[in-house]
């Protein structure tokens, strides 16, 4: 009877999310590092497009020049940053969410381990000049093996927080039975099901096709079909990287301001859109390509404007939970509600001022995804404009606002100034705003991207003037960077030590959970429709490109 008593007795939840937080700390301070170097390359690109030319001084470190420079600043600000960013982040939101840590910590540490080797591996041949190939890595340009091999281990590190995740929710699930999944964990898991069906695309472009070659086991490769897996993984990643600041917007935002969050279900149901939506969508980048028919190219086209649908609830609830904090704190009016928003919080202003100019993006993105207008614009400065206002500051200036609380939170000191950070958030705002806009400006009036302009012989006058605000803007977006980093050196430094960390709380909701119909949280379902329509959307192309493929594209080494 004993034993049966024993056996019956509940067995109780552990709350210790100590190795949680290691994880966020170590995969945060890994991605700012990496922020760090690539925006100091992307410095060095704006200086060489008007004439002042640092690279030939670092030579020594930088052997390839404005190319390498070019690669540097893409992979790491691109690839390493953000993924490592988000890994971290949702490694800790998931479980704070849950209230318990995840099912196995020897996974969580392999995560980590297998992600830090990859980037190590990746990052001798980037450095050392051997992988000039920007972060898309197009065949025919050739790098060395072990860049190839690292990134493949990183996106692979990715998938076990996945597997991590599922089995801590499957958990969670087991002592919860009936309760719908709390928002955070939702999201977050929604997050990582969407990144890690999309990098089927580019692990099979990585195992199947580049690896091989690099190696020198096959005589050539498919650009094409390389291409057509690249941008299968390539356009979903924009979510990966928008979702984790989503999460922010919708769960942490409408607290820190004094608010609520306007509507849990729609938060949800915007959350599983993107799911859907975001995966099959991948050729509308490839719009000029050959080997691919115009009908799937109008298709892919057509289904990126329905995934502005779920970005349109975003942004409905978002503003609605922020007009809620306003006017409880005492605004009135149509709009002076905004003006009793806390500004002074940094993690409130630099998320707010990331998201006004994210609207921008947003606008820029339709006519990217325009089937004829994108034509104006391929390959054009434009892109590199729109890809400013949404991965440069929708995400890098959310990721930054969400460390001015994060960091206090788990080293347990004190941000070491407050109005260093709302004046950071700002001075980023402007800085951005300028080179953007005239980045746009110069896409406008043809001038290429990835193009070392300061060395074309083609420079038009118009584009003088243009170029140079352009510089004006990213020199204010370095001096924000510089007060981001010495505010955080600071704080980890000098910041007042504090008896006990501050913690946070996820937002409370005008409509709950208990409003969304059961069947939001059967993330099987959903995952089951979003595979049916990727499926549909891209497997008759590439059987049509495998059934015309010569794979005898040799390698090109042209740096």
């Amino acid at each position: 009877m004993a034993s049966i008593a024993a056996r019956a007795r509940p067995v109780a939840i552990s709350t210790d999310l100590s190795v949680e937080r290691k994880l966020a700390g170590i995969n945060i301070f890994i991605a700012f590092a990496a922020l760090a170097v690539g925006g100091l390359m992307g410095v060095l690109q704006i200086l060489r497009y008007n004439g002042l030319d640092l690279y030939t001084p670092a030579k020594p470190i930088l052997p390839g020049g404005y190319y390498q420079g070019l690669t540097v600043h893409g992979v790491l600000n691109v690839l390493v940053f953000t993924t490592f960013y988000i890994i971290g982040f949702l490694t800790y939101i998931f479980t704070k969410s849950l209230g318990r840590p995840l099912a196995s910590s020897r996974l969580a540490w392999a995560t980590l381990w297998v992600m830090v080797s990859g980037l190590v591996l990746a990052a001798i041949p980037l450095l050392t000049n051997n992988a000039t190939v920007m972060f898309t890595f197009y065949p025919p340009l050739k790098a060395d093996s072990l860049f190839y091999i690292g990134l493949t281990l990183v996106v692979a590190g990715t998938w076990l927080l996945l597997v991590n995740m599922i089995l801590t929710r499957n958990a969670w699930k087991a002592d919860n039975p009936g309760q719908i999944t709390p928002l955070p964990a939702f999201m977050a898991i929604v997050t990582m099901l969407m990144w890690t069906i999309s990098t089927i695309g580019v692990a099979s472009e990585m195992i199947f096709l580049v690896i091989p070659w690099s190696l020198g086991l096959v005589g050539g490769t498919d650009p094409v079909l390389a291409r057509t897996l690249f941008w299968f993984t390539g356009h979903p990643i924009v979510y990966f990287w928008l979702l984790p600041a989503y999460i922010s917007w919708y769960t942490l935002v409408p607290e820190q301001a004094g608010g609520k969050l306007f509507s849990d279900p729609m938060a949800r149901v915007s959350f599983i859109l993107f799911l859907i939506l975001s995966l099959p969508i991948g050729m509308h980048h490839q719009v000029a390509d050959p080997g691919i028919s115009e009908m799937w190219k109008l298709v892919h086209a057509i289904f990126t404007f329905g995934v502005f649908f779920p970005s349109l609830l975003t942004f409905f609830n978002v503003v609605a939970s922020l007009e809620y904090a306003g006017r409880r704190n005492g605004g009135e009016g149509w709009l002076a509600w905004i003006f009793n928003l806390p500004w002074g919080k940094p993690e409130i202003s630099a998320q707010i001022v990331a998201m006004m100019l994210f609207a921008f993006g947003g606008i820029s993105g339709l006519v990217n995804a325009s089937y004829n207008v994108n034509l104006v614009v391929h390959n054009t400065s434009w892109i590199s404009g729109h890809f400013h206002l949404t991965v440069g500051t929708a995400v890098a200036l959310s990721f930054m606002g969400i460390t001015y609380w994060l960091v206090p939170h788990l080293t347990g000191r004190q941000l070491w100034s407050r109005s260093l950070g709302v004046a950071q958030a700002w001075l980023w705002f402007v800085g951005m705003g300028l080179f953007s806009h005239f980045m746009h400006e110069l896409g406008l009036r043809g001038m290429p991207r990835r193009t070392d302009i300061g060395g074309a012989p083609y420079v038009q006058d118009e584009w003088r003037f243009f170029l140079f605000f352009a510089m004006i803007g990213g020199l204010i977006m370095f001096v924000s960077a510089i007060f981001y980093y010495f505010n955080m050196i600071m704080t980890l430094t000098r910041g007042k030590k504090l008896a006990e960390a501050p913690d946070f709380n996820f937002a409370k909701t005008l409509s709950g959970p208990e409003d969304a119909p059961k069947i939001l949280d059967r993330l099987l379902v959903w995952v089951t429709v979003a595979a049916i329509i990727l499926i549909i959307n891209y497997l008759p192309t590439i059987l049509d490109i495998l059934n015309t493929a010569t794979f005898d594209v040799p390698g090109r080494r042209v740096w």
